[in-house]
């Protein structure tokens, strides 16, 4: 009896080393697509490195501006400079003073950091305190030996990001200008908006990882991994979701958010499912559980929503109603995509994509946004879902070749089955190109199962 006590104690041992290394070794495998911290600043400074040789006096043309100048304070970052920083300062240094000179003829560009340091490797400084005591008098003589045709400053009525500029820089700034240079002030919006919104070749290789790994996520949250119906609550699967990027050793932009719609609940307001569902919320089988999530990551950010259904005991699908709505909103991201073309505006893209949809007897919403080194970037804002008539200005924005979006919007399907309306909400990252648009790792099309379907065979 002893020896079979003492077997079955070391059976039960090995079953949990076991469990423990298989754990291990699939952390181990989920951790080799995210390099570790030094890795990422090696990228992050070639990626910089690329955009300002090669990306930033493309754009500087297009918007005609010959001289950028980026003034930023510690702690208190133009959201431009954050996206330039190297990788190895997490913030600007006191007052940091950023001046790109283009010479389109002899097709140079200038970078030079008007600051006691250099701003990493790709911009040197170009200010001796000790031959000019004054920061504001040594970017005059920058200015002056250039002679530029313009000076692009980051001022925007309706592009928040393109609006770093704070008020007491700006009118520093103008009060130590030469009166000859102060009508050649403009703003540097549409360059603001060109260096956040293009994504170059090297950028979107990566972005595919990005988008996978956050595919992956949700897909584990979605399973019987993460989610015991009645028991686990919406509020459980959002934390978890939070602690596994923590986990990955990345960041998330946003709170992640779960909800469920249900046979015997009416369609809530479109706000219910980011800010007015109820917390833990108990999953049950017969619900439809949708999130929205987003990882960064490379300074880079991800942003998604999907669909669930929790099996009832013998299902071994999701029903057929179900599976016809998903289809719906897949044609509504259909329509609007396929609406994707150069020079259009936002608000042109919105518009013409409703009015087609609805052609099509669908009830589609649609509130896309640029995404790329923000979650909320900066480009064409396509629709809010409280604005689907047009967004003045941002709205107005074209459409430009090399940009990312979170392809967001949904379409309400009314359920018989259930005697009510459902709401589908999708997102995913999508990539428009000299091709036209791709998904930048594909969109769900299948509803994901709780748990899993298994093929059990037996008598």
């Amino acid at each position: 009896m002893l020896f079979l006590t003492s077997f079955f104690c070391i059976f039960i041992g090995m079953k949990k080393l076991l469990t423990i290394l298989l754990i291990a070794i699939t952390c181990h495998l989920q951790s080799q697509q995210i390099l570790s911290v030094k890795e990422q600043a090696r990228v992050i400074d070639e990626i910089l490195a690329d955009r300002f040789n090669n990306l930033l006096p493309k754009l500087m043309d297009r918007a005609d501006i010959d001289m950028w100048i980026v003034i930023s304070r510690e702690y208190n970052e133009d959201p431009v400079i954050r996206t330039m920083l190297p990788a190895t300062w997490l913030n600007a240094r006191r007052r940091t003073i950023i001046l790109f000179y283009r010479d389109k003829a002899k097709n140079t560009i200038e970078k030079l950091a008007v600051a006691r340091y250099n701003f990493g490797d790709n911009i040197i400084s170009a200010w001796d305190k000790e031959k000019q005591p004054n920061q504001w008098k040594r970017l005059i003589e920058l200015i002056e030996e250039r002679d530029p045709k313009t000076i692009g400053l980051n001022y925007s009525t309706h592009f928040n990001i393109a609006d770093g500029l704070v008020k007491t820089d700006y009118e520093e700034f103008m009060q130590n200008l030469p009166n000859s240079y102060k009508s050649k002030v403009v703003s540097a919006e549409k360059l603001a908006i060109g260096w956040i919104e293009t994504r170059t070749e090297r950028e979107m290789v990566i972005y595919n990882q990005l988008v996978d790994i956050t595919h992956d996520i949700i897909a584990e949250a979605f399973s019987e991994k993460v989610i015991t119906p009645g028991i686990t609550t919406t509020t459980d699967v959002e934390w978890w979701m939070r602690q596994k990027v923590n986990d990955l050793g990345l960041i998330t932009w946003f709170h992640p958010s779960v909800d469920v719609q249900r046979s015997k609940d009416d369609l809530k307001g479109h706000l219910y499912s980011f800010s007015d569902r109820p917390e833990q919320q108990v999953i049950l089988p017969g619900d439809l559980v949708h999130c929205d999530f987003g990882i960064t990551y490379l300074r880079l950010n991800t942003d998604c929503q999907e669909l669930a259904y929790v099996l009832k005991p013998n299902e071994t699908e999701p029903p057929k109603f179900l599976v016809d709505a998903l289809k719906e909103g897949n044609r509504v991201q259909d329509i609007f995509t396929n609406n994707f073309k150069t020079g259009r505006t936002g608000n042109e893209i919105l518009l013409k994509s409703l009015d087609e949809a609805k052609a099509e007897g669908l009830r589609p919403a649609i509130y896309t946004h640029p995404l790329g080194s923000y979650g909320h970037s900066s480009g064409p804002t396509i629709g809010m879902w409280d604005s689907q008539g047009g967004v003045k200005g941002a709205g107005d924005y074209p459409l430009y070749e090399n940009t990312v979006y979170a392809i967001e919007l949904n379409t309400t399907v009314t359920i018989p089955e259930w005697k009510r309306d459902i709401r589908i909400m999708l997102e995913e990252a999508g990539f428009y190109g000299k091709n036209g648009h791709r998904y930048v790792n594909g969109r769900q099309t299948t509803l994901l199962t709780i748990p899993r379907v298994k093929n059990h065979q037996g008598n």
